[in-house]
């Protein structure tokens, strides 16, 4: 069996960033810490976190921090269905471990994550990945719950369609009055500047290939943060594909023109969270349900993911 207070000492080394910071956590020295820590990987044989600042956990360790999050989540739980058998000191808030993409945060995740906050009491702690990514951290188990754009169950998961996030390809007038005065083409498109937001993202290629038949391969500003996104557009430095939802109102304003308008892209996401049967996360699925109806575009028969 496994020491659970050295898997919680593990857990805690990795969520906090350091061996002091999960000794004050736990209430206890920062070389008793240490010494769960090392236990723990005596008792597994190999080692578990990599010392560093911050610390971070090995393919093995992750696995047993999952897991001790988990635990965590079930025990209290039962703690609060039966009070007699004791667990945290009351009023100890319980975290989910969630992963979202930036584009979702940016527009319609947050709202959900405060009404799940402000009802439960619980906290949140999320990992931002490429929505096309998501689903390998449930699937490592690092996470509890995730918005992703992968149709398929993870094994162990429950999934529920959430709807589809429109995209529009836009750009200042003043950046398109300078890079294509007349009008945008496949040529000016292969030369004038796109905003990424990081290697994997693709969705502007996609687009210049739905839209205009040709592979992208224009200059590119690095910019990893939706807002980023939105302000670097509005400031000129290049074109990008943002939410729908955020730039309408710039698109009304004319603070921001579409490149072909009318011709968006949809990202369909899916919500997916451990068939844990645990309250807290039903309590979230219904609150991210909520806010996704609320926000996102029905997805229609026959529509299809774009990345």
């Amino acid at each position: 069996m496994l020491d659970y207070a050295s898997l919680a000492a593990l857990a805690a080394v990795v969520r906090e960033g350091g061996f002091e910071r999960a000794a004050a956590t736990l209430g206890v020295t920062a070389s008793a810490v240490s010494q769960r820590v090392r236990a723990l990987e005596e008792r597994v044989g190999c080692v578990l976190v990599v010392r560093g600042q911050p610390p971070v956990p090995t393919p093995a360790g992750a696995r047993l921090c999952a897991h001790a999050e988990r635990v965590h989540l079930l025990e209290g739980e039962l703690a609060a269905a039966l009070p007699g058998i004791g667990g945290d000191a009351p009023g100890t808030p319980t975290t989910l471990r969630v992963a979202v993409n930036a584009d979702s945060l940016g527009s319609w995740f947050l709202p959900a994550a405060a009404r799940f906050a402000e009802r439960t009491g619980a906290l949140l702690d999320l990992v931002i990945d490429d929505e096309g990514h998501t689903a390998e951290r449930l699937r490592s188990g690092e996470v509890l719950a995730a918005v992703t754009t992968d149709p398929a169950p993870v094994q162990g998961c429950r999934i529920t369609a959430l709807g589809v996030l429109r995209y529009a390809a836009v750009a200042s007038p003043a950046f398109l009055r300078r890079h294509c005065p007349e009008g945008v083409t496949a040529q000016s498109l292969a030369r004038m500047p796109v905003l990424r937001f990081d290697r994997r993202d693709a969705l502007q290629a996609r687009w210049a290939e739905d839209a205009f038949g040709i592979t992208l391969g224009a200059p590119a500003h690095w910019v990893p943060s939706t807002q980023g996104f939105l302000d670097g557009a509005l400031a000129g430095l290049g074109w990008c594909m943002n939410p729908l939802m955020l730039v309408e109102p710039h698109i009304g304003a004319g603070r921001l023109v579409e490149l072909r308008p009318g011709r968006r892209l949809d990202v369909a996401l899916h919500w997916q969270h451990a068939r844990l049967g645990a309250r807290l996360l039903d309590a979230l699925t219904t609150e991210v349900v909520a806010a996704a109806r609320a926000s996102l575009v029905m997805r229609r028969r026959g529509a299809t993911t774009p990345r």
